[in-house]
């Protein structure tokens, strides 16, 4: 999949979002990211977008220092901007942190387009290449703009082929990430059937031991059946649906809960 196109689209659908709600007066709070507002949201993603730049416009190889603000290349003028200390920030979004969050994104996508997605790079996972963030930074911008949207009460879904493979880099990536983060306690071999409802998809989740295997496509029977739209299992995976937004539940909520958020933040 070619992933700029799609960063490009949701990055200006972000900034259009943010521009909305600075039109509206003080920043409103995001139900999806408790404890911020649009303009934190907005602070944080453009700074993600900055240390991007660096560890791929660098081709670092090791991780970088984050108190170094070199690379964040910040504008003279910073008044108003949210401070991270003191969020929910919920006064004006100056239109000055648009403009800086605009101009790192449409520098990211046009690094993203020049670079080989092999190119060898530091992350955080064990994919240790530049199409990993290439990936990582297109569904992070669709979830990003998906809650500045749903801040604004019109949140609009998650295109279907991005949120196809939104699902599948969950499994590959970010719920393994997670376990090992949060030391989760070991699978017992519980089954998770993830099922689209709006096209080809279909993922069985095994959960064994410190291991998550999926098996894509393969439509193999669960302890437990999720139904749902692309958009709508990549959101309740990411903790921004909750399971009953789904077209249809099967099995034990109790054994779902186990792995999965069933209620989301806020």
């Amino acid at each position: 999949m070619d992933y700029v196109p799609h960063f490009r689209r949701e990055v200006q659908a972000f900034e259009a979002a943010a521009r909305r709600a600075a039109a509206g007066g003080g920043a409103p709070p995001v139900p999806s990211c408790p404890g911020w507002s649009v303009a934190d949201l907005t602070g944080h993603l453009a700074w993600v977008h900055r240390y991007v730049i660096h560890v791929v416009g660098e081709r670092l190889a090791e991780r970088p220092e984050e108190t170094d603000p070199g690379h964040l290349r910040l504008p003279a003028d910073i008044t108003g901007w949210p401070l991270p200390e003191r969020a929910p920030n919920r006064g004006p979004i100056p239109e000055g942190l648009i403009a800086w969050f605009a101009e790192g994104a449409a520098a990211l996508a046009s690094l993203f387009a020049s670079r080989d997605p092999g190119e060898r790079v530091w992350t955080w996972s064990r994919e240790q290449t530049t199409g990993f963030w290439v990936r990582m930074q297109t569904i992070e911008a669709a979830l990003h703009r998906w809650d500045a949207e749903n801040a604004l009460g019109a949140a609009q879904p998650v295109q279907a082929e991005l949120a196809v493979d939104a699902v599948a880099q969950n499994f590959e990536v970010m719920a393994p990430a997670r376990r090992a983060r949060t030391q989760a306690p070991p699978g017992t071999g519980e089954r998770y059937r993830f099922r689209r409802t709006d096209g080809p998809g279909d993922w069985t989740v095994c959960f064994t031991a410190d291991d998550v295997r999926l098996d894509a496509g393969g439509g193999a029977p669960g302890d437990v059946e999720l139904a749902g739209t692309a958009s709508d299992l990549m959101l309740f995976l990411w903790g921004r649906l909750p399971a009953d937004r789904l077209d249809a539940v099967h099995g034990d909520e109790t054994v779902l809960g186990r792995y999965f958020t069933l209620v989301p933040p806020g």
